[in-house]
């Protein structure tokens, strides 16, 4: 019998670019090669879609970020059957065969945001991860955290900035984030991720600055409370069979760098972070924060894996902060370090993810 053939797919339209790069790079890396036929394809910053190149990178080298090589063959998935076509100008297309599963390992929006589920659910084609409306709420940080308090999570206190409203009302905007959140305040896209496009602003010159910062990433905005405590994360994982998703240890990551706060360099470069697993919280607070990520990833109807993220603040409380659908994902990202610290390697968080796939179909379920 043929081995299922597995897609891994990366890069993508967006700034996150570089970041899904790297990830991809680690799960081509340990996917087991002698249970499954994979087949690794970028997307272009333009949208193409295109085999991987054998001199395709993947890591920052001498402080350059990775991206999608576009010598390879161009590529087409069409609606319904889930077959690769590969093409170049004036030549005829040629099929590549059926694909199994795709392994998007994509980041932010046209990508992690329910864009390229949506396309995927058109093909016919298993993926890994959550479904569309998942990914798309996921994404959106002011629609993520109604859903939140809506299902009775405690969420800490946040203004949403639109596009309109700053536009025409800059001042309204300004003073509603001032008097509902005090000072100092945290500025974000709201869909955006990997710390893109985020701030800490400690008064209105520094917020009106800061939001016209994050608006560079996305024309909606969240202004949220700056919170304090320790910031604890937890994985939720899938079961494959009936069973409630399986939360991870939690663990506690902490800024080694000296910036502010936990930006993209903290994330994404050697030595900028360090993290702690189990987080150095009280049992009680632990298997309470496991029990919300597990809720959350519930309340929104996820699939697959997330991570979620939470604040311990100094008087005891949990607060969550947001849920990210398809976590950062080399070997040494948060979410799967969580899991091999939870007794689950990263090949074989691999391998779990792409069963998961296999073991569901597309469409409605």
């Amino acid at each position: 019998m043929s081995k299922p053939r597995v897609a891994v797919v990366f890069g993508g339209r967006n700034s996150e670019h570089a970041v899904s790069l790297m990830g991809a790079g680690s799960v081509l890396e340990a996917i087991d090669r002698s249970k499954y036929e994979v087949i690794p394809i970028g997307i272009a910053q333009d949208g193409r879609w295109v085999l991987a190149s054998a001199g395709q990178r993947f890591q920052i080298e001498e402080g350059e970020l990775p991206a999608v090589d576009t010598t390879g063959a161009a590529l087409a998935l069409p609606s319904g059957g889930g077959s690769l076509v590969a093409y170049d100008p004036g030549s005829i297309p040629v099929e590549l065969g059926s694909v199994d599963v795709v392994f998007p390992v994509m980041h932010g929006p046209f990508a992690e945001d329910g864009t390229i589920q949506g396309l995927l659910e058109m093909a016919g084609v298993r993926y890994v991860g959550s479904g569309v409306l998942a990914s798309a709420v996921g994404m959106d940080k002011g629609h993520m955290k109604t859903v939140l308090a809506a299902a009775g999570l405690p969420i800490g206190r946040y203004v949403v900035v639109r596009d309109r409203d700053w536009r025409l009302d800059r001042d309204r905007v300004l003073k509603e984030a001032e008097e509902q959140l005090g000072w100092p305040v945290f500025v974000k896209p709201a869909r955006a991720g990997s710390s893109q496009g985020i701030s800490k602003a400690h008064d209105r010159a520094g917020l009106e600055q800061a939001v016209e910062f994050a608006r560079r990433h996305d024309p909606k905005v969240l202004i949220e409370e700056a919170m304090t405590g320790r910031e604890v994360e937890c994985a939720v994982l899938e079961s494959l069979g009936d069973d409630p998703p399986a939360a991870s240890a939690p663990g506690e990551v902490r800024v080694e760098g000296g910036q502010e706060f936990f930006d993209f360099e903290a994330k994404y470069y050697p030595d900028q972070m360090s993290l702690t697993v189990p987080a150095g919280i009280p049992a009680e607070a632990a298997e309470e924060l496991r029990a919300m990520a597990v809720r959350a990833f519930e309340a929104l109807e996820c699939e697959g894996l997330a991570r979620v993220d939470f604040f311990y603040t100094p008087e005891g409380r949990l607060v969550l902060n947001e849920i990210n659908t398809m976590p950062g994902f080399t070997s040494l990202s948060v979410a799967p370090q969580l899991w091999a610290a939870s007794g689950l390697p990263y090949p074989a968080l691999v391998d779990r993810l792409v069963q998961l796939a296999l073991n569901r179909s597309p469409g409605l379920r």
